[in-house]
């Protein structure tokens, strides 16, 4: 479990394709290994992984196939930038929200527009994921846990022409959270990793027991006392 509270950026020493997967090679000198041990687990731009092997500040993870296809560290290379965060342990604060590491699914930058000092990010979101994104709820975008300012579910509305309806959430970025995150290196057409907030996944799993022809709406969520 984790926070999504970047703790530190690394990068990719090298990868080592090993029978279909990967060995991913990981350098930070500013993550504190003083706790660390072979077994831990350790978000890589969202994406929980188990450290195989220590070699100062170096940390390696193996990468499974379904891994390497279902996120963005397929696409990483060789001096790539990755989000770091070490598993929460007891009694440490819970500076942003509950975070599994496991993605939902892969994102889009579609715009980035400066506002004052903050950045304004336009994320597409895939099919299916839209219904789990709320307006000043939580989202973990490649590790990092930040509020959606904005939302705009258009899937079955307005498709676009020679593609899917498009449906897409905004997120504000202070300066602090460019300099401490790869968000920096965000550009139209990058790809990130997605996890929803575990409520809305529980919520979904759990209200259609009550009622098997019932489904989430902003109805249902004002009724439950989710919303106001």
């Amino acid at each position: 479990m984790f926070t999504g509270i970047i703790a530190a950026i690394g990068k990719v020493e090298s990868l080592q394709s090993r029978d279909g997967d990967v060995r991913l090679q990981v350098a930070s000198a500013d993550l504190d290994l003083s706790d660390v041990k072979l077994g831990d687990s350790i978000a890589n731009n969202g994406v929980c992984l188990t450290v195989v092997a220590m070699d100062n500040a170096k940390l390696s993870f193996d990468v499974s196939r379904e891994t390497l296809d279902c996120t963005s560290l397929g696409s990483l290379s060789s001096g790539s930038e990755v989000n770091l965060e070490k598993a929460l342990a007891v009694g440490d604060r819970l500076g942003g929200h509950f975070v599994s590491g496991h993605v939902d699914g892969l994102g889009r930058v579609i715009s980035k527009q400066e506002s004052a000092r903050s950045v304004i990010f336009r994320f597409e979101v895939p099919v299916g994921l839209e219904r789990y994104i709320a307006e000043k709820g939580s989202i973990c975008i490649d590790g990092t846990s930040l509020t959606v300012n904005n939302v705009a579910d258009n899937h079955n509305r307005h498709p676009r022409a020679g593609g899917d309806p498009l449906s897409w959430f905004e997120v504000n970025i202070i300066p602090h959270t460019m300099q401490e995150t790869i968000m920096s290196n965000y550009q139209v057409g990058t790809k990130v990793n997605l996890e929803v907030d575990l409520i809305a996944r529980y919520l979904e799993r759990l209200l259609p027991a009550q009622n098997e022809t019932s489904t989430i709406s902003k109805e249902t969520l004002l009724k439950h006392g989710f919303l106001k």
